[in-house]
């Protein structure tokens, strides 16, 4: 059993973007077209990163761990959202966007398997089954995403920006973590990753934080999520001057990622820009085996990477797409969320009070001497 109310208002709460009824138009044909590509009449979304990009934004956790609370049935004549029924009230007034006819189980229910039901006639596709062409539908930003995203990345930077300045070396990881989450989240957004490690943990690519001082130099990392959107950014802070083979090191991660960004252009294939990356780092001095030893990143979105770049990732890229590349080397990494605009790359992730230096055109961020 379910019962089901149509949304007939888009709802803007604190958190939850406006729903833009041209760009959920767009959404809607991109997946009529994969339907008429694959012979079918439905689709079943079931996934994060799907739900948040087809509903323009809607929050569809409650545990950043755990699984959507609603599955979505996209066919020939509507949106069938199914979820719990003490779920059902809040995404109704505050999530949906207009037009979304939302059907309520019991909180024990099966969302999958009741949306499926839905399905005029047959079985509807299976997101899994369509997931290539799913992730091209989402390649190209749209005006209002494009415009939230740009949005969140400036004040993702900020963050950064106003908690790094204000550390010593006396401030613990976990304290950049706390701080950092805090601003985030008053930002209406979900941290997804808070990294950091002080100049005793700096050998680590991935450095969950712990309690240990910063020391002398100290990097942090945010994956900050807001209207499904997730923006990216690495920064560094030191308390001295930095040594030589630090600065040295600086500035040919810089140039391994300038290389990267000069290869991010429309037509592009991700796996040759990707062996562009392998060949870069041997010519900037960090070993032909660097880029096994970090994922280097690749488009980005309503997923933290859509999809991480390899050497079998052969997607297209396209204009008006956003990228996060992350070259990386023995103490130093590079990252910013970017978007591919008519004119070249916009770096997304800016904060005018961030120290830059131009490279190409673009403004990348230097490491903040305190």
């Amino acid at each position: 059993m379910n019962t089901s109310v149509r949304s007939e208002t888009a709802h803007a709460s604190p958190v939850a973007g406006t729903p833009n009824p041209a760009d959920g138009a767009v959404k809607r044909q991109r997946v009529l077209d994969i339907l008429d590509a694959r012979g079918h009449d439905s689709l079943l979304l079931t996934s994060h990163t799907s739900l948040t990009w087809y509903l323009d934004g809607s929050r569809m956790h409650i545990s950043l761990a755990g699984d959507p609370i609603a599955a979505l049935l996209v066919d020939r004549n509507g949106d069938h959202l199914v979820t719990f029924n003490n779920e059902a009230e809040r995404l109704a007034a505050e999530e949906l966007p207009t037009g979304v006819e939302l059907h309520a189980v019991p909180w024990h229910g099966q969302l999958a398997d009741v949306a499926a039901s839905l399905a005029p006639s047959g079985a509807p596709l299976a997101e899994r089954a369509v997931a290539t062409e799913l992730r091209a539908a989402r390649q190209a930003m749209l005006p209002g995403e494009s415009a939230r995203y740009a949005r969140l990345c400036a004040e993702a930077a900020e963050a950064m920006t106003e908690v790094l300045s204000g550390t010593t070396p006396e401030t613990t990881e976990f304290e950049v973590a706390s701080a950092l989450a805090g601003r985030i989240v008053a930002l209406g957004a979900e941290p997804l990753v808070l990294l950091c490690n002080g100049s005793s943990r700096s050998t680590f690519r991935h450095p969950l934080p712990t309690h240990s001082p910063l020391g002398r130099r100290a990097m942090a990392v945010v994956c900050a999520r807001r209207h499904g959107l997730v923006a990216n950014v690495t920064r560094w802070v030191r308390f001295d001057a930095g040594t030589p083979g630090e600065l040295d090191a600086e500035v040919r991660i810089m140039q391994v990622e300038a290389d990267i960004f000069r290869a991010t252009v429309g037509g592009a294939r991700l796996n040759d820009i990707f062996a562009g990356i392998q060949a870069s780092y041997a010519r900037h001095g960090f070993g032909a085996e660097q880029w096994m030893l970090h994922h280097q990143g690749g488009p980005a979105g309503y997923a933290g990477r859509d999809p991480r770049a390899t050497p079998a990732t052969d997607d297209v890229v396209v204009p008006n797409q956003t990228f996060t590349w992350n070259p990386s080397g023995p103490g130093v990494k590079i990252e910013d969320t970017v978007q591919l605009m008519a004119d070249g790359l916009k770096v997304l992730t800016v904060d005018p009070r961030w120290p830059t230096v131009d490279v190409d055109g673009l403004p990348r961020p230097q490491t903040l001497q305190l």
